[in-house]
């Protein structure tokens, strides 16, 4: 008679919880990645005119547009062109330089003398400083002069359409005749980053690839949920009002309702110490004043240059690890929402406990989770993949898919990151302090074989 080893049932208990909860988290990730397709379907495929694009000033609230720039970027003409062309008859612009000697200022000036009708500015930073991040510096002096209370804040390689600022305003701002108004306030709309290539390298096809499928749907899904503030930077319209009543410490104000705001340093100003200010502002107006935020149907169109592929690799670096400071949770199981990792997990559960074989599972895997991914590119962009560039597409889809967790554990194990030529340490929510250009370990040897001029943007030739 054979005698039972007492080992043998707890770890047949283990094996059982394991391969149960890997299939659990599975049905949940696809449950989440449907929710993204479906709501990109929903808010994408169909962009109504606005009534405020034609409606005249006085009927429409103003707003002050501010484009942070610093050198030629990618498209630059086009994507401070397209911020001219917006069919909204109230709306002033500041272009903001460290500088009289920045080089962008000579595409503002051609612009500026092509549209006399608007109201375009030049702010200077001229030394205002306000923290370590760059970017808020370079908008102090615009957030300043800016003369309406309706800010949209827009990335300097990002493009948009004629009616996005319209479409945006009747989200942040709706009619109180309107047939559905949200349960509390908007405080933010943001768009989604949509990007498009201009140079055809291995990165910014990579890049392409990873912002219009995996990205996009799960920014899409988490903001539809709507549990908790989740906001990229690269085009986002908020009040002033609201911001300078909050500090990015994240704590609620009791009688946020009747007006009061946090103690101290607020505004603009008061994020100076974060490097992702974009998303500690969206943050702030969800958690410190009870604020919400919504997507608008439009996109952020974001030129990408002439990313390597190393370029692509440190930008993905310098994320997870802000990330990393903000939401140490969420960024942990990140690898558990990436195809691979998670496809091979719940290969292993099915066959645990159905008795599939992972060789029959995962193709299946692989191309439903494509399908998915090509569904949300073709809601952003209007249209499928062409077909000229299908293969080459694909191509970086995997390439992102097979590169996710390696980055991340690159990531994951480090504090620095170096934004713009410049190294930064990311401390306890994301607030940074400047660190030293010594590099370490493994991940300081690979960023060693970077560009150190640019970051990812390709300097254009300035119009005559």
């Amino acid at each position: 008679m054979a005698i039972a080893d007492p080992d043998s049932e707890p770890r047949s208990m283990l094996k059982l919880t394991l391969a149960s909860a890997s299939v659990v988290w599975y049905a949940v990730l696809w449950s989440i990645g449907i929710v993204g397709c479906v709501a990109a379907r929903k808010r994408y495929r169909l962009r109504p005119r606005s009534p405020l694009a034609s409606a005249p000033a006085t009927a429409v609230p103003g707003v002050s547009i501010v484009r942070p720039l610093k050198g030629l970027d990618t498209n630059l003409y086009e994507n401070l062109e397209s911020t001219f062309t917006q069919e909204y008859a109230n709306y002033e612009i500041f272009f903001c330089v460290d500088d009289e000697d920045d080089q962008a200022l000579t595409v503002v000036r051609d612009l500026m003398a092509k549209y006399p009708s608007v109201a375009a500015h030049i702010a200077i930073r001229n030394g205002v400083t306000a923290g370590v991040n760059p970017k808020v510096n370079n908008l102090m002096s615009a957030y300043h002069q800016a003369a309406h209370d309706i800010l949209w804040v827009l990335d300097s390689n990002v493009m948009v359409d004629p009616g996005t600022l319209a479409r945006a305003v009747d989200i942040l701002n709706p009619p109180s005749s309107a047939s559905h108004p949200p349960r509390r306030r908007i405080g933010v709309v943001h768009h989604v980053p949509y990007a498009w290539v201009t140079k055809h390298t291995l990165g910014s096809r990579v890049e392409e690839a990873f912002l219009n499928t995996n990205h996009a749907k799960m920014y899409i899904a988490i903001n539809t949920v709507a549990v908790d503030s989740c906001v990229v930077g690269k085009s986002c319209l908020y009040r002033k009002s609201d911001l300078e009543r909050v500090d990015g410490s994240l704590r609620p104000i009791p009688n946020a309702d009747a007006g009061g705001c946090q103690p101290g340093e607020r505004g603009l100003a008061a994020f100076g110490r974060f490097l992702a200010e974009d998303n500690m502002i969206a943050s702030a107006l969800w958690h410190e004043l009870g604020l919400r935020h919504d997507l608008s149907c439009d996109v952020a169109k974001n030129a990408v240059g002439n990313m390597s592929l190393v370029d692509y690799i440190a930008r993905r670096i310098r994320w997870v690890r802000v990330r990393k400071r903000m939401v140490l949770a969420a960024t942990l199981i990140e690898p558990l929402t990436e195809s691979v990792l998670v496809g091979c997990l719940a290969s292993l559960g099915l066959r645990y406990l159905l008795g599939i074989p992972p060789w029959l599972f995962l193709p299946v895997h692989f191309l439903v989770w494509l399908f998915i991914d090509m569904d949300v590119f073709a809601s952003l962009a209007g249209h499928p993949v062409p077909s000229s560039m299908r293969w080459q597409f694909l191509s970086a889809w995997a390439a992102r898919e097979l590169m996710a967790l390696p980055i991340w554990s690159m990531a994951i194990v480090g504090s620095e990151v170096e934004w713009r030529g410049k190294r930064y340490e990311v401390m306890q929510n994301g607030e940074v302090r400047r660190a030293s250009d010594g590099r370490s370990g493994v991940t300081g040897w690979f960023l060693r074989w970077r560009r150190k001029d640019t970051d990812y943007y390709e300097p254009l030739e300035t119009r005559e």
